[in-house]
């Protein structure tokens, strides 16, 4: 039978702990330490059981006795027509989900996006030629300047939305990216609107873009999806797409704190896809998977979890993990990947967008380093600031001069 918090000998993180929030890979890689799973409390939601090493987070992210639903969400406040956009296929399973994912994977392999690496590369070279005239007073934010508007502009790109809308797109980018308040409330309905505009001049006149693709694709038992479905995939993109934002900023964060490592890459740009694999195991902006409700009790690492109970991974700890890495505090942009990360999640939910937000991630860092080789932060790196949010990691501002 299973046992409750109060019978089981448990670990406990408080959310609001200063030292969770300032140093979270060392938080929960102590309590890691002492058992595979604890409870998270301060989460406004009741306990949650928090997994903290790789073996019990990958099997638990595979496992179907857990799942993804409405209440793994926070949902935000809009207008009633737009409910029927609003549940993406991050909430479904079994059948319902595997369905859109067949529909949809073809467009987002590893291959379509070096496929599209070229585009990407326009966006950047074009966010680069602007940074100089940024920095006329000496530094230049290359969090605001180039890694947040560029997850936006590249899906801008992948969709077909006009060059005279992106700079309104690059708002509600970013006031997704902030994940609550009113802009982001504000951008949801705006954001369906235009996608469905976009669908209706891709459906008059398909384009080389990808919403033309998802228009046209149809399976081999002649399945195909529907106009709402379409919809709501543009704003799974969005929703989904910030990734790469604070994985550049954190990424240019862990190299000019490792500057032998920043050399390395300067001197051999081939190595930038496993320094990408690195930092997103070393210092990936997502610290917390989207809770999952076990469907029964289930017993993992040593603690059952009681049906109806939410569990999530600690990214923080698991990709630390000493039990799986070698020397897993060490940041190594030349480490070999004998272990995956887990930084995009892991079974039939693994990250869609991966490969694509690699490749954004690879061109943006070895376009800069090549640019500007005396690239270097404004500040001391120790006053880079934080926004305090246990579930992502991810600076303020990434000041630098060129």
């Amino acid at each position: 039978m299973a046992g409750t918090a109060e019978t089981q000998d448990i670990p406990q993180i408080n959310l609001a702990d200063p030292a969770v929030l300032t140093d979270p890979f060392t938080a929960y890689g102590k309590v890691g330490e002492i058992a595979p799973a604890a409870q998270i409390v301060g989460t406004g939601m009741g306990p949650m059981w928090v997994l903290l090493r790789h073996k019990e987070a990958r099997s638990m992210l595979a496992d179907r006795r857990f799942e993804l639903n409405s209440d793994s969400y926070m949902r935000p406040d809009v207008p009633q027509a737009c409910l029927r956009y609003m549940r993406t296929m991050s909430e479904m399973e079994g059948p319902e989900h595997a369905r859109l994912r067949r529909l949809v994977s073809p467009s987002f392999t590893a291959r379509r996006a070096v496929e599209f690496r070229p585009r990407i590369q326009m966006l950047v070279d074009r966010l680069l030629d602007e940074l100089p005239g940024q920095a006329e007073q000496g530094s230049v934010d290359l969090l605001a300047h180039l890694a947040r508007p560029l997850p936006i502009d590249v899906i801008c790109e992948l969709v077909g939305i006009p060059e005279s809308d992106r700079s309104q797109w690059r708002t509600y980018g970013i006031a997704v990216a902030s994940g609550w308040g009113k802009a982001f409330g504000e951008a949801i309905p705006a954001i369906m609107e235009g996608a469905k505009a976009a669908i209706e001049r891709r459906t008059a006149e398909p384009g080389d873009d990808l919403l033309s693709e998802l228009i046209r694709t149809q399976a081999e038992d002649g399945d195909r999806l529907s106009l709402d479905e379409v919809v709501t995939f543009v704003w799974h993109l969005v929703l989904g797409g910030q990734t790469p934002a604070n994985l550049i900023a954190n990424g240019l964060e862990a190299l000019f704190g490792h500057p032998e490592q920043l050399e390395a890459l300067r001197g051999n740009p081939l190595l930038m896809p496993q320094a990408v694999e690195e930092l997103l195991r070393w210092c990936g902006p997502q610290l917390l998977t989207i809770p999952r409700y076990a469907r029964e009790d289930v017993e993992v690492g040593g603690a059952w979890i009681g049906k109806g109970q939410p569990v999530t991974a600690s990214l923080a700890a698991v990709n630390r993990d000493p039990r799986v890495f070698v020397e897993p505090e060490r940041f190594d942009a030349g480490r070999t990947r004998d272990v995956a990360h887990l930084g995009f999640g892991h079974g039939p939910h693994f990250c869609l967008g991966a490969a694509l937000a690699r490749v954004e991630t690879e061109v943006v860092l070895t376009t800069l380093l090549s640019r500007f080789p005396n690239l270097k932060p404004a500040v001391p790196l120790e006053e880079l600031q934080r926004t305090p949010d246990p579930g992502t990691w991810r600076l303020t501002s990434m000041p630098v001069t060129l």
